[in-house]
């Protein structure tokens, strides 16, 4: 058995814009953007690119090769493929490693760099660990051959799917390509096209998943029946943080929609594609109901948090109309204070008493001051919502 290529990729949603600014920067380390260039230049570096190629497959595309025996391909919508073709049998596990290690640790920032600039990636999506999926391409290899490989790098397999050219066995983290017939470019195109879907399903169970965090979280602002006025304010604050990171998630989840129609295309195209994808039994239209799916969570979610803010929006309105009442309270009360003196007082005279009474009445008033500011923070505010059992049935 011969281990052909490895491959790893990603994809994360990009224009032919962006494309051409990548480019720019892979051939020159130029860039119109106010980035620094002593950075772009170390950055580059890092790459070790050897020839640049742009080109045209379904979608634009540059690819380039390196100094690691490393070729990258990175089309228009954003998806990335690499591949190893200086790969060895014994030394597969380290091949594997340096091709990870590119992916991580020189091309991926990189890319980050270069598109720092404008909206930014929440938080919640940020330093997210990615499990790649790894593709080993072996040219006719034997089922004893294939089990013994399947058997050093996964524990089971998921599933596995025969046709005349070419044998996939679907593991975990690995795929197993077992090439018959079939071109290279061909795999490559079914490679590409795998690394899209299980990235773009990747996407959206992040998605799902920071959908029940973030519910959640909000459900925990909104638990708290009674609510002192000193910490409306800072629920508040929370509450817009969360706002912020849904409207930030939704934008990137309503541009997801226009990929999935032009890879659609491509492969329905493409007579091989097609033929792979009939019989590992995908389908675009599972692809796109599951966005709209998330859509559907998102808008709720959004819904959520933004009845959460007007919510509290009320109650820091009520606190802030009662802490002017006792303001108002405190100087009326001083100011009348002020007037009957004067009535009583034929001419205004300084005299030790007039000062104490002065002194006295200021710490009076500041005295009532602060109990009233203390008596509003600290002052249990009842939140008025309708409250949801989230267990669907009981029975």
């Amino acid at each position: 058995m011969k281990i052909e290529r490895i491959y790893i990729g990603g994809w994360f949603q990009r224009t032919m814009l962006q494309l051409t600014e990548i480019y720019d920067f892979l051939r020159d380390q130029s860039s119109k953007l106010d980035l620094e260039q002593e950075k772009l230049q170390e950055l580059r570096k890092n790459l070790a690119i050897g020839k640049i190629v742009y080109g045209v497959s379904g979608e634009e595309y540059i690819e380039y090769t390196t100094a690691y025996d490393i070729t990258v391909r990175i089309f228009e919508d954003g998806l990335i493929s690499l591949n190893n073709k200086n790969v060895k049998d014994d030394t597969l596990f380290n091949d594997i490693d340096i091709l990870t290690d590119y992916y991580e640790n020189k091309l991926s920032p990189a890319i980050n760099y270069l598109f720092s600039l404008g909206a930014p990636v929440p938080k919640e999506l940020a330093n997210i660990e990615t499990v790649y999926p790894y593709f080993i391409v072996c040219n006719k290899a034997t089922k004893e051959e294939i089990s013994d490989l399947l058997s050093r790098t996964e524990k089971q397999k998921y599933f596995e799917f025969n046709c005349e050219k070419y044998d996939v066995i679907r593991g975990d983290k690995f795929y197993f390509i077992n090439n018959k017939k079939q071109s290279f470019d061909n795999i490559e195109k079914y490679i590409e096209e795998q690394i899209f879907i299980r990235e773009f399903k990747g996407q959206m169970h992040r998605y799902l998943n920071l959908h029940r965090i973030i519910w959640e979280k909000i459900d925990q602002v909104k638990e708290n029946v009674k609510v002192k006025g000193a910490d409306i304010v800072k629920f508040n604050t929370t509450l817009e943080g969360y706002a912020k990171t849904i409207n930030l998630i939704d934008g990137r989840i309503n541009q997801m929609g226009t990929y999935i129609g032009t890879r659609e295309k491509i492969a329905k195209n493409d007579k091989e594609l097609t033929e792979f994808l009939n019989i590992s039994g995908y389908r675009f239209e599972t692809l796109r109901d599951t966005l709209d799916y998330i859509k559907y969570l998102w808008d709720m979610t959004q819904t959520y948090v933004t009845s959460a803010q007007k919510l509290f929006a009320g109650l820091k309105s009520d606190v802030t109309n009662k802490s002017l009442s006792s303001l108002t309270l405190v100087t009326s009360m001083s100011a009348g204070t002020s007037i009957i003196t004067l009535l009583t007082k034929s001419e205004p005279e300084f005299t030790v008493f007039g000062i104490v009474y002065f002194f006295a009445l200021a710490v009076l008033v500041y005295c009532l001051t602060k109990a009233l500011n203390y008596i509003s923070k600290n002052r249990k505010y009842e939140i008025s919502d309708i409250s949801y059992d989230k267990e669907i049935d009981k029975k």
